[in-house]
């Protein structure tokens, strides 16, 4: 099953980056591949916890494909957790990691496992999903970097 990882200090506090991940409904205002984002559903569980039920629209030029997953925001471990649903995967989820570091800056970490139902689909797309994944850390710090100021 295919894995991606990356982590980054970013110039901005860690509850500012919780926060700016948890905006799923601006993706598609700056995400790679994104094209649509709508929220089904969005409940508060008894520890704390927000989860939200999201359809997500990726394309890249022809093609075209929609998935629903499941978002839980846990504000007090500063994580925020992707379960996939339904769509074109077999398996998909997601994890991110916010920690605060020196300064106003964090660290954020990003993991990701993911496996197509369809073999052809994954020759298909598979390296240019990749290549989005590594280019969506620079989406989101340039996200904060516009949403709460350049650092420096």
């Amino acid at each position: 099953m295919p894995r991606f990882h990356t982590s980054r200090i970013v110039a901005h506090p860690a509850s500012a980056m919780f926060n700016l991940v948890a905006d799923v409904e601006s993706y598609p205002k700056f995400l790679p591949l994104c094209r649509d984002l709508k929220l089904r559903q969005r409940s508060l569980l008894a520890d704390g916890r927000e989860v939200l039920v999201a359809d997500m629209q990726v394309g890249y030029k022809a093609i075209r494909e929609s998935f629903t997953s499941r978002v839980t925001l846990d504000r007090e471990k500063r994580e925020i957790l992707v379960e996939y649903i339904s769509g074109p995967f077999r398996h998909l989820e997601n994890r991110w990691r916010f920690s605060e570091v020196a300064g106003h800056s964090s660290d954020v970490a990003f993991d990701i496992a993911y496996e197509f139902k369809s073999r052809a689909f994954a020759l298909l797309v598979g390296g240019m999903f990749e290549a989005a994944f590594r280019r969506f850390a620079d989406a989101f710090e340039s996200r904060a970097d516009l949403v709460y100021g350049a650092a420096g």
